[in-house]
């Protein structure tokens, strides 16, 4: 995706955000008992290290018939106010793991689709609304006037490395929540293992090219001039191997099929 077509990509998400806000859609939160934030965590944690696989793969089907754990996260999602949080790595971690539960629950409110793609896309992330810290707000207004930008204002782009979208190209999940202790150590290490996969990070040598994820192409000015003069020069920071200086810089068509353990296709 050249520039352009990334800015004409975010441009129509946004537009459809203004122009649509009518048709938007409540997900009710869940009739979950009201937890304190370490049972909440604690929740989120048996959710990750039961439903989700080394790849970062959902069994939604198994969750959805097995959704309590989620369903009190998510209700403590809805309950909590964001400026109520501690300033820093609690609140970043939090709005972490909160995206991601949301995106996880959303795909189940919406019937386990098989994809983002095309139109699912703007009812997915900007159509459905979801109540965080008291307020409505699709997944679309969460990441780009919430964590973005708190995210933005420590000039510090590995929160993209972070958040999971529930789709294939996404980076994967960790079977782990976020933490505010460890947050540092574990956005690098997310990062990291992010750029040491092909579809993310590839350099063909023959053509003079780096091969990147779309991610980066989707929020370029997160990437450039702060913290990295380009794109190129931000992987290599964490990449196994680095591109050189003068290679141009393309982008991997990204994958919107959602990551179901279950509907995954086999092979490598």
């Amino acid at each position: 995706m050249s520039l352009l077509a990334s800015l004409a990509h975010r441009a129509l998400l946004a537009l459809a955000a203004t122009v649509l806000a009518g048709c938007s859609t409540l997900v009710p939160a869940p009739a979950a008992p009201p937890a304190t934030p370490e049972v909440a965590l604690q929740a989120w944690a048996r959710v990750l290290d039961r439903f989700v696989n080394e790849r970062g793969e959902v069994d939604f089907a198994a969750l959805a018939q097995e959704r309590a754990d989620l369903d009190r996260y998510v209700r403590h999602v809805a309950d909590q106010p964001l400026e109520e949080m501690p300033e820093g790595a609690p609140r970043l971690a939090h709005m972490i793991n909160a995206y991601n539960a949301l995106s996880m629950f959303n795909v189940i409110e919406s019937g386990i689709p098989s994809t983002h793609a095309g139109t699912a896309k703007i009812t997915f992330f900007v159509l459905r609304k979801l109540r965080i810290g008291g307020r409505e707000l699709s997944l679309y207004a969460f990441e780009n006037d919430v964590i973005r930008p708190y995210a933005r204002a420590r000039q510090d782009p590995r929160v993209h490395f972070a958040l999971n979208c529930s789709a294939v190209a996404c980076p994967v999940l960790p079977r782990r929540p976020f933490t505010a202790a460890a947050l540092d150590a574990e956005l690098e290490r997310e990062t990291r293992a992010f750029f040491a996969r092909p579809g993310n990070f590839r350099i063909d040598a023959a053509a003079q090219t780096l091969w990147l994820s779309e991610i980066l192409d989707f929020y370029p000015e997160d990437f450039v001039p702060l913290p990295a003069p380009s794109l190129l020069a931000y992987a290599n920071r964490y990449a196994p191997q680095a591109a050189p200086a003068d290679f141009r810089v393309r982008f991997t068509p990204y994958d919107w099929t959602i990551a179901n353990s279950r509907g995954r296709r086999e092979g490598p």
